[in-house]
Parts: structure tokens; C-alpha cells; sequence
């Protein structure tokens, strides 16, 4: 049996002043309860990220993505995913145009700053691929040209989960594309009963006023690149690897790519708790988001739920 898992340690909030916080303290008025999911989401677009939020229909993944995009004054653009949709209708067409006798590129919905990809999973693979660059790369290749993606981009998919009818399971190449997958889950009771009792979410987002400028969100992207993460968080994290590739558990374990996302995104966690460097709270309290969807459980491994894998895995990697 692995060690009890090490108890993680709350951090310093940062000051109200900070525009972050702003967004942290609009974004709570809205989704109720769901502190740590916000700031999470938050992080994830700070270390330049994208999210996959898996989830039953009506707990607030579309209202999250929306609340994202208007608190950081960014444009958004919402991409419903059916079975019957074609790469074109993500990435753009071209288009006669008699008047200068010459085709015209209509740009699709994918180049907007904050891009909902809305379950995600109801689509064909070959539909879904049309997003695979545009997280990967920041641009799209139409037609033997490439265009360049607005700055910042980021892409929040939704996805229903796997058990319900006519979902088509996302590949592991595409899944690796996704810094971080959350799971909002039912609120608590007082925080649902304030919901019910409360105005409507959608009116209450029509309301809100940006808390940031898409320039002071890509100022912030720069500030995570230069937070400090010591040798040992180095160490920490390439240990988090190794034992993946080692355990039983797993078929398969982590990729450097992984490793990378998950020191990046410890480093917006750093950032959004007031530091400049990293500590191991921030690598324990995104690991859970970073690796999970990442990892192929083995028939035979005894963990069954994302939770109970991040226990597993934080309790037996030696904290330094």
C-alpha cells in the first residue's frame, strides 16, 4: 500500500487589488461553489492551456466558458459539435466572390480568442482533427495557406461522458492537447439552493464588465514563464513521471509533454497564490487536472476513478 497521501498546505490569497483576483471574485459571484475549478481554469489559461471539461449537461460548462472570455475581454466564439459537421464548418471556407471574379476565405468560428468547442465528443474524429492544429500550432491551414490564430487563443471543449448515447471517445493525441480536464460536478446544497433562489446566470453574465484586457492576459502568460520552479520542483515533477512509466498501473505513462504542462501549469498556480516561485503545494494542487486524462488505467489496477489515480500518485512520489 502506497504512503497516506501528504496533506497540502492552503497558500496566501493574492491581494484584491490584482486584476486576477478581480477575475476570481466575478467568476465566484456567477458558478457558485466552485472555487477551485475557477481558479484551475483560470491557471490553465494563464500557462497557455487549453481545457476539456467532462461533465453531465446543465452543471455550467458552457457558462464557464463564456464568463472566461468576457471577464478577461476576450471574443468568443461557440462551435456546437454535431455527427454530421465537417472540418470546414471549424476551420473556415473559401468562397466565390463574382464581384473580383476570385475565391474569398471566410474564416471559421475556430479563429476567435476564446474558442467553446461544445461537446466535443458528439462529433466524428474527422471533425474533431480540425481543432488538432489550432491548439497545437495557433494557426490554421486552409486551402495550401496558413493563417495565424488571434493572440491569446485558448480552447475550452466540453464533452458528455462516454456512457451517454452517441459520443464518439477522443483519441490520446488529441486528449494530450489539453493542459488540464476538469470535472464541475453537482454544487453543494447551500450553494445550490442560492442558485435556484438567485437571477438567471445568463443575465447575470450580460451584466458583467471585463476585469482584465486581453494585453494585461498575455502580460500575465509572460509573468508565469518567469516564475521560479527550484531544482527540486524539477526533480518532484520528472519523479511524478518516472513512477507512471514504472507503475503497473498504468499501460502507458507520461510524456515529457506532460511534464512540461504540468510545470507550467504549477507555475500559473504560483502566480495566481501571490508567488513567484513554486512550491510543492502547486504541483500537487494541479497534478490531479494535468495527468489524469493522460494516463490509460490497466484492467487490473484497482482505481477506477481520475481522484482515486492522482491519490495514488501523489501519495507514493516523495514530496522534497
Amino acid at each position: 500500500m502506497p504512503p497516506e497521501r501528504p496533506l497540502l498546505r492552503d497558500v496566501r490569497e493574492p491581494s484584491t487589488s490584482d486584476p486576477l483576483a478581480a477575475v476570481i471574485e466575478a467568476a465566484n459571484a456567477v458558478i457558485l461553489g466552485k472555487h477551485q475549478e475557477l481558479r484551475l481554469a483560470l491557471a490553465c489559461v494563464l500557462a497557455g492551456g487549453h481545457l476539456l471539461i467532462e461533465d453531465l449537461p446543465g452543471v455550467g460548462k458552457t457558462t464557464l466558458a463564456h464568463l472566461l472570455a468576457r471577464l478577461l475581454g476576450l471574443n468568443y466564439a461557440r462551435i456546437q459539435f454535431t455527427s454530421d459537421m465537417l472540418p470546414a464548418d471549424v476551420t473556415g471556407v473559401s468562397v466565390y466572390d463574382r464581384a473580383s471574379e476570385r475565391f474569398r476565405f471566410h474564416p471559421g468560428p475556430v479563429f476567435a480568442q476564446v474558442v467553446l468547442a461544445d461537446e466535443i465528443n458528439r462529433a466524428t474524429p474527422k471533425a474533431q482533427s480540425a481543432l488538432l492544429e489550432a491548439m497545437e500550432e495557433r494557426q490554421v491551414t486552409a486551402e495550401g495557406e496558413t493563417r495565424k490564430l488571434p493572440e491569446p487563443f485558448f480552447v475550452i471543449a466540453t464533452q458528455n461522458p462516454s456512457y451517454q448515447v452517441g459520443t464518439f471517445p477522443l483519441p490520446e493525441s488529441q486528449l494530450d492537447r489539453f493542459l488540464m480536464r476538469l470535472n464541475l460536478g453537482y454544487p453543494a446544497a447551500e450553494q445550490e439552493k442560492a442558485l435556484l433562489a438567485g437571477a438567471d446566470r445568463r443575465q447575470l453574465l450580460a451584466k458583467l464588465q471585463p476585469a482584465m484586457t486581453a494585453e494585461a492576459l498575455i502580460a500575465a502568460q509572460q509573468r508565469v514563464e518567469h516564475i521560479h520552479a527550484a531544482s527540486s520542483i524539477i526533480d518532484y515533477c520528472h519523479a511524478v513521471l518516472v513512477f507512471t512509466r514504472l507503475s503497473e498501473r498504468f499501460v502507458h505513462g507520461l510524456s515529457p509533454r506532460a511534464g512540461l504542462g504540468l510545470v507550467h501549469a504549477a507555475k500559473a498556480w504560483a502566480l495566481l497564490s501571490g508567488r513567484d516561485f513554486v512550491i510543492p503545494e502547486d504541483v500537487q494542487r494541479v497534478l490531479p487536472s494535468v495527468v489524469t486524462h493522460r494516463l490509460v488505467i490497466g484492467e487490473d489496477s484497482g482505481a477506477s476513478r481520475h481522484a482515486e489515480v492522482a491519490d495514488y500518485i501523489l501519495a507514493s512520489v516523495p514530496v522534497p
